[in-house]
């Protein structure tokens, strides 16, 4: 299946049962909430996916019970986030094999490569498989950036890299990979809280945090503001801020899955040594969680858009 690399793709939090087991039943509820959101694909194992902490066993389930429960209506994509160039190349082997039909990677974890050993990285794994590859471009987390210049570099020798995941967190440069590489690089804005604003700049998709709670506001966001209807967009952006906030925290797994409780799906078990909110800040956390539920929006039609 041909990854478009466009509109909404959420990044799904993995579900876990009170026994710290992977929990199929809730995870196919939040996917199929997705898929009848109107979502663009299913991204595995990045942060809200509590990657680090799963078995590579796990992901195998996770990506075959994904393809199963899609079956065919939008791509999913697994999320390569490893030590070792080695490592990296086999868990994209292993990506395929289960049935994934994209990848999205993030420099190296732990060592903070040159840039010359960052491109060397993305160029071993992207030789070594024919599955599309969307860049994690996050500095600010993760210590590394993929300048322009390195992505010049990369696609001018990897036809399979098709997209960049941007967040950087600044908006502009959403327009400066556009002037650089025309529609060469494909931009999903990976921030919560720019992400009105990247696509209206010209950026292709999202991939979103707090869709996983509330995927029909989210979707209705990016296809009304494609559609040109800022107007209406903004009025549930307004309303979504302070939820979207939840993604930009060391805790975002945590509130974004209580946010999941709140809408029914989802659970709260997280991996330790994650554990859930307690004390103020989940006070804090559940009144924004309990308001946004209060002053829900109704959509308006968006899906004929």
């Amino acid at each position: 299946m041909k990854v478009d690399w466009t509109g909404v793709m959420p990044a799904v939090t993995t579900k876990f049962t009170a026994n710290d087991e992977l929990d199929l039943n809730m995870f196919e509820v939040n996917i199929q909430a997705q898929l009848e959101a109107g979502v663009n694909g299913i991204i595995l194992g990045g942060t809200l996916g509590e990657a680090s902490t799963l078995t590579d066993d796990e992901k195998r389930i996770l990506i075959q019970e994904t393809v199963r429960i899609v079956d065919g209506k939008v791509p999913v994509v697994i999320n390569i986030a490893e030590q070792t160039t080695t490592g990296a190349v086999d868990a994209a082997n292993k990506a395929k094999q289960y049935g994934a039909h994209g990848l999205m990677m993030l420099p190296p974890m732990r060592y903070k490569s040159t840039d010359h050993e960052t491109v060397h990285y993305f160029n071993t794994i992207a030789k070594s498989t024919n599955l599309p590859i969307m860049i994690y471009n996050n500095p600010v987390d993760y210590k590394i950036e993929v300048t322009l210049d390195m992505f010049e570099e990369l696609i001018e020798k990897n036809s399979n890299i098709e997209a960049v995941k941007e967040s950087t967190r600044d908006i502009s440069n959403v327009t400066r990979i556009r002037n650089r590489f025309g529609n060469r690089l494909n931009i999903l804005c990976g921030v919560d809280t720019l992400a009105l604003e990247s696509i209206a700049a010209g950026a292709d998709g999202w991939v979103a945090g707090l869709v996983c709670a509330f995927p029909a506001e989210t979707v209705a966001i990016c296809n009304l503001v494609k559609a040109g209807r800022m107007a209406e967009a903004l009025e549930i952006y307004r309303w979504f801020m302070p939820l979207l906030e939840l993604d930009i925290s060391p805790q975002l797994v945590q509130n974004i899955k209580l946010a999941e409780v709140g809408t029914g799906i989802g659970t709260e078990f997280v991996r330790e040594p994650r554990l859930p909110l307690q004390g103020e800040e989940r006070i804090r956390v559940q009144k924004i969680i309990d308001e946004g539920l209060k002053t829900r929006p109704t959509l308006p039609d968006y899906k004929s858009i």
